[in-house]
């Protein structure tokens, strides 16, 4: 089959090779072999590659960690799933390995890009919202990066949960993103202060919830216009700059930071994993959310991909279609 492989550490441009001849992967005891039908582009997929991820697959491995597969053999065969890749089989390829009790059953109302592309960022956003910060409807939301993957996201369920959306984004073209979303109000941090705008927004009160996958500058600019008992969510450091914020602050403002590595759930609560799996297919079916596919490109523009998404030259999501 064809794949990408990945045998040494470095940047995505560098170390991912198309190999046209590799290895079916065998599945073990408690896996699947499916069919690819598309892969999401992750930040973490570039970072795996440099090595500065918590997961290090074995060298040579097959990058991808989100996927829509077909079942390939086996009593499953022909089910249309979504979920995470089992490395070092990875979903850059033909064929990939799914764990068969983690694999979800892909929604029938999102095509298979828009599929692929409903699992990681959209069970993130959920769990930051719903589980770590309890948004309430009426609340005020802000989100950074809003015309991200996870960013937008993170803005569909918002205002799917009856919030006011505000999005923070880099440029005119990711602002367009982040309307298309449905974002009540869009800050180009290129232009503008977002701080100022979310203190003008409110009336001076604040946002409610602030989804932070940035860090950096945005963190501190997050602090500065939390309102009282505010809740900020920090999803990860995209800037590459982990802020270490002074404690002091938080108890003087009243508000709070919290932390969410969505993994943790699937290890530590699969149920819940399952039930938002639920919830987000009730919403795709209704058509209150729908991932923001940008690209979809062939399998060989795999490792562009993941170059541009690491260096946030993209909107939304880039599905790749062996």
């Amino acid at each position: 089959m064809r794949a990408w492989q990945i045998a040494g550490v470095g940047a995505p441009l560098d170390v991912m090779k198309l190999v046209e001849d590799a290895d079916r992967p065998v599945p073990g005891e408690r896996q699947l072999l499916v069919r690819v039908r598309a892969a999401a582009v992750n930040f973490p997929d570039a970072l795996m590659a440099a090595g500065l991820y918590q997961v290090r697959p074995p060298l040579p491995y097959t990058p991808g960690v989100e996927l829509c597969g077909e079942v390939a053999e086996g009593p499953r065969t022909g089910e249309r799933l979504i979920g995470t890749a089992e490395l070092p089989a990875g979903a850059f390829a033909e064929y990939a390995l799914m764990d068969a009790a983690a694999a979800l059953p892909a929604p029938e109302s999102l095509d298979d890009a828009e599929a692929a592309a409903l699992h990681i960022a959209y069970q993130t956003a959920w769990f930051a919202l719903h589980r770590r910060a309890r948004l309430a409807p009426g609340e005020t939301l802000l989100v950074h990066a809003g015309a991200g993957g996870v960013g937008s996201a993170a803005v569909q369920l918002g205002k799917a949960a009856g919030a006011f959306v505000i999005a923070v984004v880099g440029g005119a073209e990711k602002a367009a993103a982040a309307r298309q979303s449905g974002a009540d109000l869009v800050v180009d941090r290129t232009a503008e202060d977002f701080v100022a705008a979310v203190k003008a927004a409110t009336g001076g009160r604040g946002a409610d919830v602030v989804f932070d996958p940035v860090g950096g500058s945005a963190y501190t600019g997050s602090t500065k216009c939390i309102a009282f008992e505010g809740r900020i969510v920090v999803v990860g450091f995209a800037s590459g700059d982990i802020p270490a914020p002074p404690l002091g602050h938080a108890l003087v403002k009243n508000y709070s930071v919290l932390g969410l590595h969505w993994g943790l759930y699937v290890a530590k609560d699969p149920q819940a994993v399952r039930d938002c799996h639920a919830a987000l297919t009730a919403l795709a079916a209704a058509g209150t959310v729908r991932p923001l596919v940008s690209e979809r490109l062939p399998l060989a523009g795999a490792a562009e991909a993941v170059h541009r998404v690491v260096t946030g030259a993209t909107t939304g999501r880039i599905a790749v279609l062996p």
